[in-house]
């Protein structure tokens, strides 16, 4: 049975993509949510990208009194000593790291892939990047946190320390607090992973801001390979 319940949005701004966009929304939400980010970062590098907008399955969540919604993983609580939901994380990542494999038909390897999330879609993004069995262009998590960070004490596996990441968090965050995203850079930056960290005076959402801190990530991310793949083929 797939874990997905349909299929996902998916938007192509050329023929023959050479880079995928991968982006998980949050609790609740679905691939909608998001799906203007096909607008604002197709023009973070002169080649094609296939946007694709996958929706979680609706399950129950126990945080919302079991109430079934669209969630990628069950959530038990808020604080970061509370039980978490493994073997749906790990279902999750999974389901993506399939997802990320499928887009070898399109012509576009893992290195080629940028995968992101927002809140719940975020954890997924950063747990099955630095889990996977291979690197990917880049990471981003906005609103977000590493779940699972104790299994990182073993530490990540050396293919993946070289994926930039980008995370981005509202210091007034109640339903995922700053110092969440505190520790998730800690962990990280412990393990050696650069992050470009920002910050911004917002609660649980996005602001234009870190959009275009985002695009100019991207930006530079992208072209930077795009560099290096010009350089390799001469």
């Amino acid at each position: 049975m797939s874990f997905f319940d349909k299929p996902a949005l998916q938007y192509v701004t050329g023929p023959h993509p050479h880079y995928a966009f991968i982006w998980l929304h949050g609790l609740g939400a679905d691939g909608y949510d998001f799906a203007s980010f096909a607008e604002t970062f197709a023009d973070t590098t002169d080649k094609a990208i296939r946007f694709i907008f996958p929706h979680a399955p609706i399950q129950a969540v126990t945080l919302n009194g079991g109430v079934r919604m669209p969630a990628w993983f069950d959530l038990y609580g808020t604080r970061p000593e509370d039980m978490q939901d493994e073997a749906g994380i790990r279902r999750a990542a999974d389901a993506v790291t399939h997802l990320i494999a499928e887009q070898k038909k399109y012509g576009i390897p893992a290195e080629r892939v940028v995968l992101g999330g927002f809140s719940q879609g975020g954890a997924v993004a950063l747990y099955t990047a630095l889990t996977g069995p291979k690197p990917l262009a880049a990471v981003i998590g906005l609103s977000t946190y590493l779940p699972l960070a104790r299994h990182f004490a073993a530490g990540v596996p050396p293919i993946n320390t070289a994926t930039p990441v980008f995370l981005g968090h509202g210091i007034d965050d109640a339903m995922i607090p700053y110092p969440f995203a505190e520790k998730t850079r800690a962990v990280l930056e412990a393990r050696g992973i650069e992050v470009a960290f920002h910050t911004y005076p917002i609660e649980h959402s996005v602001s234009d801001t870190e959009i275009g801190d985002l695009h100019a990530f991207l930006t530079k991310t992208l072209r930077h390979a795009d560099l290096g793949a010009s350089s390799v083929n001469r």
